[in-house]
């Protein structure tokens, strides 16, 4: 497939964790044609607007798959750490793993929607969650400029957070209809007193600011946590039993999950904020990652 790729540092960042074998060529969130296909493939053909995210793949026969649990598959594979992923002009990737890219969309916007765009619509779709209840969204950057998009056009009473504020603005032309500064105090505190909210999202790897927010939650509230810094989130236990809170994570989701969240986003116009890099800048691109706003797309 030829593809263009966003610059995430999700893959690079857990290589050892995840036991890559080099080298390995990185990068998920990849959007493309398909230009041709291999003996045995039936569900597509060259030409084909194409992606895949971050999971790469299932072997169909293990319990979670033969549930239907294909995102949980116990030999799933990881694009850029199983198998070379989209730092490059082409890839390979097995046709479970693709996901079809709606024709309004454009490689560079349907290929973050890909993994920041699934993991924040999935989270959301399955946080418990009705329109009109009230869903924060912690961090404003790659994932949750998607998660406020997400969240607003879902019908929530969204609520960004976010350290300062300087993104107060974008987050509220994004749909945000409250915003709250971090810096200002608890931002659970200050969660409580707009009602609490019945989802919190959080993006944002910090086990202290997690641990925070729980107090923001309504009763039968759910922190979604979506990002890890690996350290253990300090919960006091009576918050959990006296209003039935709960923490929970998100996994991002397998090609099907892509192919709702593109079409969600296409009908009611859900983009991400991207920046183009021409591909043989990825080093560089990758080194400046975090001054991206909100998404660095690799172009061949």
């Amino acid at each position: 497939m030829r593809a263009c790729g966003v610059c995430g540092g999700e893959n690079i960042a857990r290589l050892g964790l995840l036991g890559v074998r080099l080298p390995r060529v990185p990068g998920h969130e990849i959007a493309g044609e398909v230009d041709a296909v291999g003996a045995g493939v039936t569900a597509w053909q060259p030409g084909d607007r194409a992606g895949v995210g971050w999971h790469g793949g299932s072997c169909f026969t293990c319990d979670p798959c033969r549930r239907g649990d294909f995102a949980n598959c116990a030999a799933g594979r990881i694009v850029g750490v199983t198998y070379d992923g989209g730092y490059a002009e082409y890839m390979v990737a097995p046709q479970d793993a693709l996901a079809r890219i709606p024709e309004v969309l454009s490689f560079e916007e349907a290929g973050p929607l890909m993994c920041a765009g699934i993991t924040t619509f999935n989270s959301l779709r399955n946080s418990g969650a009705r329109p009109g209840d009230t869903v924060a969204i912690q961090g404003i950057g790659g994932l949750g400029h998607l998660a406020v998009q997400f969240a607003d056009k879902m019908g929530f009473r969204t609520v960004a957070i976010n350290r300062g504020r300087g993104k107060e603005e974008i987050s509220r032309r994004l749909g945000a209809d409250e915003y709250l500064d971090s810096e200002e105090g608890s931002t659970g505190e200050a969660l409580a007193k707009l009602g609490g909210a019945v989802a919190v999202i959080s993006t944002v790897g910090s086990s202290p600011a997690q641990a925070d927010l729980i107090q923001g939650l309504a009763p039968n509230g759910r922190l979604i946590v979506l990002a890890s810094d690996r350290a253990p989130i300090a919960v006091n236990p009576d918050l959990l039993v006296f209003g039935r809170r709960g923490v929970t994570g998100w996994y991002s989701g397998h090609a099907k999950d892509s192919e709702e969240a593109m079409a969600f986003a296409a009908l009611k116009g859900v983009r991400p904020m991207v920046e183009t890099h021409p591909l043989e800048t990825a080093e560089n691109t990758f080194q400046n990652m975090n001054k991206a706003k909100y998404r660095a797309v690799l172009i061949p």
